[in-house]
């Protein structure tokens, strides 16, 4: 009989400890056979007691490999030239990919057949067996990343007095039916991948940068960092009505807890293109990866059709209290609008999905800050954090002469946007 290495058999001296990396190699590719007591050239050596190397390679298959490959093993001792060489079956699994315990499902944990050798998957190549035998479904596919630890998910669970061990984990879909992470418990962990990027404008492009700011750790962490970062922006303005003073904030609490939460239930996590929120002075946007779902369309959805893409993570966020029931987000908004000036936009693209909530006071009055130029923004929003300016200081940030920050100025006055305090030279502005 001639031995030879290729794709699908490997010849092996005598026994060693790393022999699981051919074993796995060969059930996450196309299955093999692994011969022991032949050196790689092909010579026969023989074994000594092949019942005992087989035992040796059952018992480090079965604690070193993951899922569990040993029904996919077969031992056979073959005669060749009076000495035993043990013949090892290795079929393809039907749980890959298989990997090194002590590794995890990473390149350095799993192996794939490449010629006559064996060598590491790429992450790529990772992904897409676990999608071959995970499905499609992204929430239920297992992680990557196993060594995930839940310190925001846990105090979250006890605030509301509910258990969060390893019983609720599995109801829940944290934990598969192999005792592993799948992603929704990455989504939920403190080392989700996953990330919201917030940016506060000057005016209303994104021409000039007041802040940015990005947002890590556990969605249930993201969601209330984002939402904390989102109400420091959410000013409060006053009116008058006679002698009564009226407080108005410039965007209604439910709609931006709704958008937000519409953000992160509903965006597709199979990439990792991060949430975007953008603050602008007339508007705030949310945009999130991933077009609407199950291929309804946005007017189903505004009639209060809903197609969840992520069903778990929404039943984790409804168990929280932090969503009452699917497809009420968007009618939340809306009639948190009623009655207001300025309506919510809904879009919907290919690949993504915006919501855009329009600044409520800025919209009132006959004088909206959204008609006015860039540069009178810019020196509205620099006299509300000086409190009171001179008109050199117009002409610096501004970078004009005194005539145009004269005229730039009495436009405002008239316009009762600023109040002037004093006169000639000593003149300050702020705002009416």
């Amino acid at each position: 009989m001639l031995f030879q290495e290729s794709d699908s058999v490997e010849l092996k001296e005598s026994y060693v400890d790393d022999i699981w990396k051919e074993i796995i190699a060969f059930a996450n590719t196309n299955g093999g056979t692994l011969y022991v007591g032949v050196r790689d050239n092909g010579e026969v050596l023989g074994l000594i007691n092949p019942d005992q190397t087989s035992l040796k390679i059952s018992n480090s298959c079965r604690d070193a490999i993951k899922p569990d490959i040993t029904m996919f093993l077969s031992y056979k001792v073959l005669e060749i030239d009076s000495k035993n060489v043990l013949e090892v079956q290795i079929h393809r699994g039907t749980s890959r990919p298989y990997y090194l315990g002590a590794k995890g499902l990473k390149p350095t944990g799993v192996y794939v057949r490449q010629g006559s050798s064996s060598a590491p998957a790429s992450d790529e190549a990772i992904r897409r067996m676990i999608k071959e035998t995970d499905g499609d479904e992204f929430e239920t596919m297992r992680s990557m990343n196993q060594d995930l630890t839940f310190v925001e998910v846990r105090n979250a669970f006890s605030e509301r007095g509910i258990e969060f061990k390893e019983p609720q984990m599995m109801t829940l879909g944290l934990i598969n039916s192999e005792n592993l992470f799948t992603n929704l418990a990455l989504l939920l962990s403190d080392q989700c991948p996953h990330i919201i990027k917030a940016a506060t404008f000057h005016g209303s492009t994104q021409n000039e940068f007041q802040d940015r700011k990005e947002f890590t750790g556990s969605l249930l962490k993201q969601l209330n960092d984002a939402y904390s970062y989102l109400e420091m922006r959410n000013q409060t303005t006053a009116a008058f009505n006679g002698l009564l003073r009226i407080d108005s904030r410039d965007y209604s609490e439910v709609a931006l807890r709704e958008a937000l939460l519409n953000a992160i239930v509903h965006r597709d996590y199979s990439n990792l293109a991060g949430t975007i929120i953008s603050v602008y002075s007339d508007r705030i946007e949310f945009i999130s990866y991933g077009g609407l779902a199950g291929g309804v369309t946005l007017k189903d959805v505004l009639y209060g059709l809903s197609v969840c893409r992520n069903r778990r993570l929404a039943d984790v966020f409804y168990r929280l209290k932090l969503i009452e029931a699917y497809g009420t987000g968007l009618q939340k908004i809306r009639n948190a609008y009623a009655g207001k000036n300025g309506e919510p936009e809904f879009m919907d693209g290919p690949n993504s999905f915006k919501v855009v909530l329009p600044n409520m006071n800025l919209l009132e009055g006959s004088h909206s800050n959204s008609e006015l130029d860039a540069d009178t923004e810019k020196v509205l929003r620099f006299i509300e954090e000086k409190g009171e300016v001179t008109r050199s200081d117009i002409q610096a940030i501004l970078e004009i002469s005194t005539s145009g920050a004269i005229r730039l100025m009495k436009k405002l006055r008239d316009s009762g946007l600023v109040t002037a305090i004093g006169k000639g030279k000593n003149i300050k502005y702020t705002i009416a």
